[in-house]
């Protein structure tokens, strides 16, 4: 009997672990404009509540893809930005981007029709 454990995970399980749920592939979009803080980034994902924007973002930095500095200023200032690994997955996750603009209205339309 072997377990899950004993299989090598497959790169796209891996990926998708990181960035899979609503917002994450939101936040690597947000954070790829450069260094944002709390604030800005809750104003560009209309809809995040606070508690789930700071689980997103704890989880992203767990995995290492954002980073968290700490501004020892009062009242301190967090800024949230994407490490080199997490600026390679963005890179990564542009084709994804560029094929949903590419296709976003067929199917949209494909969608309405399946929906009657």
């Amino acid at each position: 009997m072997s377990s899950d454990a004993d299989h090598e995970v497959c790169g796209m399980t891996v990926a998708i672990d990181v960035v899979g749920g609503k917002w994450k592939m939101h936040l690597m979009w947000v954070l790829g404009i450069g260094p944002q803080r709390f604030g800005q980034i809750r104003k560009l994902l209309d809809g995040v509540s606070e508690k789930v924007l700071a689980e997103n973002l704890r989880q992203l930095e767990a995995s290492g893809v954002v980073h968290r500095e700490v501004y020892p200023e009062v009242p301190p200032r967090v800024e949230y930005s994407l490490t080199p690994l997490g600026e390679e997955l963005a890179a990564a996750l542009r084709p994804l981007e560029e094929w949903g603009e590419r296709h976003k209205h067929q199917l949209a339309a494909s969608t309405l029709a399946s929906a009657s």
